[in-house]
């Protein structure tokens, strides 16, 4: 298949929708969507909603069906992304090549964009009016996978405990609870939540949580790689900051020649996971080999 093709129509699709459902930025007070439009459309690779749509092709659904869920993991993971950010969390200045929100609108703002973008997620996937194909039981699912992974038993834990072993030294089970929580648990989330809104199976759901669980591991760990070795200018925020914070890092326990081995293998487990499936899980599985060699 062409991943870059298929990337770009799935973007669209997502893109269009974030601009269909999210409140414009004229509406009163129209600050706070100033600073929400700023981030939500400071563009990304859109890839934890690909992945949802992704999810709900590989199971035999319709990927539009899940384009209301696609939408709001871009908004829960773009409040990640302001909220990270900030002065009491990693202080950067720049995302996506721009100047980060709290630099924009001050802190203040960029605390309540934050807020916004989450609690508009629940109310987008809360809007069934938009998914009159899907079983109410199906999306109320899916939003409870989607607000298990967004919470202390997800990011916002694995978030927590990355703040406070911060110059710490800490063992291999540690690191990967941190990961696989921080940020493993939304990708996971994405492409579950996608197959349960498709109509997947017990067995298809539970394959593609192993398929989500070794991604999401492997994109953190390309991750921390990409802070160590990638450039500035291509990865449009700062770099070489998780060392200097003491963060822990997959380099920093392995090195970077081993954390590649090992983003190799998890991406050889995320593929095993899903190799009883048809080519409909084509996408996932070039997405797969996508989040390996990404240089930004």
């Amino acid at each position: 298949m062409d991943l870059p093709q298929y990337l770009k129509r799935r973007q669209r699709w997502v893109n269009d929708g974030l601009k269909r459902w999210v409140p414009a930025i004229n509406e009163f007070p129209p600050q706070i969507h100033e600073a929400v439009h700023y981030s939500l459309f400071a563009g990304g690779k859109r890839l934890r909603p690909i992945l949802a749509l992704a999810g709900a092709e590989a199971v035999g659904g319709r990927a539009r069906d899940a384009l209301p869920l696609a939408c709001a993991l871009e908004l829960i993971h773009t409040y990640s992304l302001i909220h990270d950010d900030l002065p009491a969390m990693d202080n950067d200045d720049l995302r996506r090549g721009k100047p980060t929100s709290h630099r924009v609108f001050g802190e203040a703002l960029a605390i309540l964009a934050g807020d916004a973008l989450l609690t508009e997620a629940f109310r987008l996937m809360a809007r069934t009016d938009l998914m009159t194909r899907v079983p109410l039981q199906r999306i109320l699912r899916a939003m409870g996978q989607v607000a298990q992974a967004a919470g202390p038993q997800g990011m916002v834990g694995g978030q927590a405990l990355d703040i406070l072993t911060q110059g710490e030294k800490i063992d291999a089970p540690l690191l990967e609870y941190i990961h696989s929580h921080k940020t493993g648990a939304l990708i996971t989330a994405a492409v579950c939540g996608g197959a349960i809104i498709g109509g997947g199976s017990e067995r298809e759901i539970k394959a593609l949580r192993g398929y989500g669980e070794k991604l999401g591991l492997a994109f953190q760990v390309i991750d921390d790689l990409l802070d160590v070795q990638g450039k500035k200018g291509r990865m449009g925020k700062g770099v070489g900051k998780d060392q200097s914070q003491g963060k822990a890092t997959y380099p920093a326990l392995y090195g970077a020649t081993g954390s590649r081995r090992m983003a190799e293998e998890f991406i050889a487990e995320a593929l095993a996971w899903i190799a009883s499936f048809s080519r409909r899980a084509n996408p996932l599985r070039e997405m797969a080999h996508f989040v390996l060699s990404r240089k930004s």
